[in-house]
């Protein structure tokens, strides 16, 4: 099994396991023990996954201004738990290919394997999702075929980008890329960089 096909089963599974619940307060089950990548895969995709929801909640036209700042604070949470996760995972791959030497030649690339990974997370949102859209009983025979349209370019988009994340590893693995990770270092959750949680003006 590939990475990718691990990441996608784990990705799948915690999405539809969220949504037997559909609740964003809810407390998953992880079945996985703690520390593998495993459970670092399923954690992150529950974490977009909620955020998705709460994502759909905020844009409710009705809903209660407090309501929607409380939610808000707790998107911009997730956020910086999902970027927390992320560094995780790239630090699970600067171990395993640690002893790696990079040819002359290695070049690097645009992202790393996690933020890349992040995104199949996210794919796996979206191609639920659309599914649903396309299988409304309530909807449109012309909402029907766009979304199943949409739907076959998400699928076609979850296959690229799998063979590249493994593409990207196997050749950190061999030398033809390295890995070099920055830090987000997001600066509006810092109460020592937002100059409204600090109290200055600029």
């Amino acid at each position: 099994m590939t990475f990718s096909d691990l990441s996608n089963k784990i990705f799948w599974d915690c999405t539809t396991y969220y949504h037997t619940m559909d609740n964003v307060d809810a407390v998953p089950t992880i079945p996985y023990t703690p520390g593998t990548i495993e459970y670092s895969l399923f954690t992150k995709n529950w974490i977009d996954t909620v955020q998705w929801h709460l994502e759909d909640i905020i844009r409710d036209p009705n809903i209660n201004p407090e309501e929607a700042l409380k939610i808000k604070r707790r998107i911009d949470k997730s956020n910086q738990d999902r970027t927390d996760l992320v560094e995780m995972i790239d630090s699970f791959f600067l171990e395993k290919f640690k002893n790696v030497e990079p040819r002359n030649d290695a070049t690097i690339n645009t992202e790393s394997p996690a933020w890349a990974i992040d995104r199949l997370s996210i794919l796996a949102l979206k191609i639920f999702h659309m599914e649903q859209e396309a299988n409304r009983s309530d909807a449109s025979e012309e909402h029907l075929k766009k979304c199943n349209e949409k739907l076959k370019v998400l699928l076609e988009q979850r296959v690229d980008l799998s063979k590249a994340i493994d593409q990207l590893l196997l050749e950190i693995e061999t030398g033809k890329k390295y890995m070099k990770v920055y830090k987000q270092m997001k600066m509006y959750n810092d109460p020592s960089l937002n100059p409204i949680l600090y109290g200055t003006k600029k």
